[in-house]
């Protein structure tokens, strides 16, 4: 077992293992508790009951979280004339077509998210076996492959953030800053549940939701109840 660090250990004496937390609640005590000399990313991870194995049992989308993720991210377009200036005027970063296949062919990935343009895919399918790997790989289902690139490049800048069932069922998605309010990250997860009950499979049978779990990078995981996360979307809605 890893041995864990002095204030991992003190934040777990008081998270009771024992309760399933309303997710304010939780961000709370992340708050007060979770210390670090940096400021820590708060992730959501989320047990479902599906079956990864089968593909219409497959969890993945995006979402934007109305706060953000509080991380600059660079966005790099593939796309030619009128699409370029209309990418590099939303606020992409990197804006080009065949020399930037070239450059990332070559080793460069100052880049966080890319986008293209459809007609563009051909070209930029010989940079599967790099990008794929590394989650860069545009892709239609997660809206990174467009004609809308100013909205792609807006949604992106202003805190899209992508989820996807692992082999074991889980999702994994940062939904911000521990320095944000305890108001703002209950927003952001509020929307990331929101999000994973609208991709609910029709295939996935039994309970979708199993487990919440809500953790900084240096904490213990804090459980939050799904009847609580749901039920806060349900009364919003």
């Amino acid at each position: 077992m890893a041995k864990r660090g002095k204030k991992y250990l003190e934040m777990a004496k008081v998270i009771d293992r024992s309760k399933l937390y309303d997710p304010a609640e939780a961000v709370a005590l992340l708050k007060e508790h979770a210390k670090a000399n940096f400021d820590q990313t708060v992730e959501v991870a989320v047990r479902l009951g599906v079956d990864p194995r089968h593909a219409d049992q497959q969890v993945r989308g995006t979402v934007v979280l109305p706060h953000g993720t509080g991380k600059t991210r660079r966005v790099l377009v593939f796309a030619k004339g009128e699409k370029a200036k209309e990418a590099e005027a939303a606020g992409a970063d990197v804006v080009g077509a065949e020399e930037l296949i070239e450059d990332i062919q070559k080793g460069w990935l100052e880049f966080d998210v890319a986008v293209a343009t459809p007609d563009m895919m051909g070209a930029v399918g010989k940079l599967g076996r790099i990008l794929g790997p590394k989650g860069l790989m545009p892709n239609p289902k997660t809206g990174t492959v467009t004609f809308e690139l100013a909205k792609a490049v807006q949604e992106i800048k202003a805190g899209k953030v992508e989820y996807r069932v692992d082999k074991t069922g889980i999702v994994h998605v940062p939904i911000g800053k521990l320095s944000f309010s305890v108001e703002n990250l209950a927003d952001n997860f509020r929307a990331l549940i929101d999000a994973l009950q609208k991709a609910k499979p029709a295939a996935a049978k039994g309970v979708y939701m199993r487990s919440v779990t809500l953790s900084a990078t240096f904490s213990p995981g804090i459980k939050v109840s799904p009847h609580f996360a749901t039920q806060s979307v349900a009364a919003e809605a």
